[in-house]
Formats: structure tokens, C-alpha cells, sequence
């Protein structure tokens, strides 16, 4: 169902601004930017970002609206519009085409009234704790950084030469150093590249 679901929201984003973007996070670490769904699954700054943490095996969780809470949004539609549907109150805040997808897997599409209110808190939660656990990754194909390298301890950071080996240089991504997105892999590799070549 999963594959199903990303594949009929493929090109749908969540929005990279901090006050809509998802949170996503694994026990390591967590972060709060723009999501996409792919045809193959999900991509995006925040699940980039995400995959340098992330391991084999391990759940993610992804909260779709982390500014605002989606039980405070529903319970109040409830008490002030109750002849609302949860889409209909959602889709101010989400794509539509991801809230009908949703609707299908998780909650029956009538109006709040009819909701008990332990209903619409326990689908918040759905929506501010999506638990995946992801197949894998894209591989080497497609990533934007490399993980793992020389043993940065082994290296001289002011001439980025190896320590016991005179004359042999390492620069870049060859090293155990790894950035977030947002230009400083490339800035990593320009600085290193110039402090080697202006020691060689």
C-alpha cells in the first residue's frame, strides 16, 4: 500500500518553509524541512538530510504539520462546524491530494459530529507521527554526499597532507567528513583542495 501511496502522490511536496515544512526523524536525529513523494518514494531536503542517520532496519517518523496541532484543529471545526468533514478541515493545511489519499488508509470521511473526540485526537496522531520504515535507499546512483573515508585524525588539517606519509595528499569526500545539504560538501572540498594545492 505504501508504494501504491507514494506513487499516486508523486510530485507532491510539503512546503520547504519552517512554519509548513514535515519533521522528520529517526533516534539520531531530526529535522524540519520541505518534503517530496517520488514514484519510488519519498526524497526531499528533510529525508536527504534524514538518510545520513538513518540505518537498515529502522522506523522513521514524520510528523505532516509539526506548526500546528491537527487534535486542537479538528476538535475546533467539531465544536464550531461540525457538519465539516476531517478532509475538509485538512485541506487548509495539506495538500489535497495527500489528504484523499490519507482519508482512504486512515479515517472515514463524514462529518466531525459524529466523531468522539478520542477518535480525532488518535487520528492527530497519525498525522504528527507517521511511522515508515523504509526498504533502503537509492544507493550510490543518486546520493548527494558520501558517508564514511580516510580517518580524518591521520590527516594534517593545515596542509591536509597524511600524517606519516610525506607527500601524499587527501582532499574532499576521500575524507571521513560529511555535510548537510546546502553547498557545504562542495565548500568542504574547494577549501581542502586549495589548502593541499598551496602546500604540494
Amino acid at each position: 500500500k505504501w508504494q501504491e501511496l507514494s506513487s499516486a502522490l508523486t510530485g507532491v511536496s510539503l512546503a520547504v518553509a519552517v512554519a509548513v515544512a514535515v519533521a522528520v526523524s529517526v533516534p539520531a536525529k531530526s529535522f524540519r524541512q520541505g518534503m517530496l513523494f517520488t514514484h519510488r518514494g519519498l526524497s526531499g531536503p528533510a529525508i536527504l538530510q534524514l538518510s545520513n542517520y538513518w540505518q537498515l532496519g529502522e522506523t522513521i517518523s514524520i510528523d505532516l504539520l509539526p506548526s500546528q496541532s491537527i487534535a486542537d484543529l479538528l476538535l475546533k471545526a467539531k465544536s464550531e462546524a461540525p457538519n465539516l468533514t476531517p478532509s475538509q478541515v485538512l485541506n487548509s493545511y495539506l495538500p489535497t491530494s495527500l489528504v484523499k489519499n490519507l482519508q482512504a488508509l486512515w479515517w472515514q470521511e463524514k462529518p466531525l459530529q459524529t466523531y468522539k473526540i478520542s477518535e480525532l485526537e488518535k487520528l492527530a496522531v497519525q498525522f504528527h507521527d507517521w511511522q515508515l520504515k523504509p526498504s533502503g535507499t537509492e544507493g550510490y546512483r543518486t546520493a548527494e554526499v558520501t558517508l564514511g573515508g580516510i580517518d580524518v585524525s591521520q590527516i594534517s588539517s593545515k596542509t591536509m597532507q597524511v600524517k606519516h606519509v610525506p607527500g601524499l595528499y587527501f582532499i574532499g569526500e576521500v575524507l571521513d567528513v560529511t555535510g548537510h545539504l546546502g553547498g557545504y560538501n562542495f565548500q568542504w572540498a574547494w577549501s581542502s583542495g586549495y589548502v593541499a594545492g598551496m602546500n604540494v
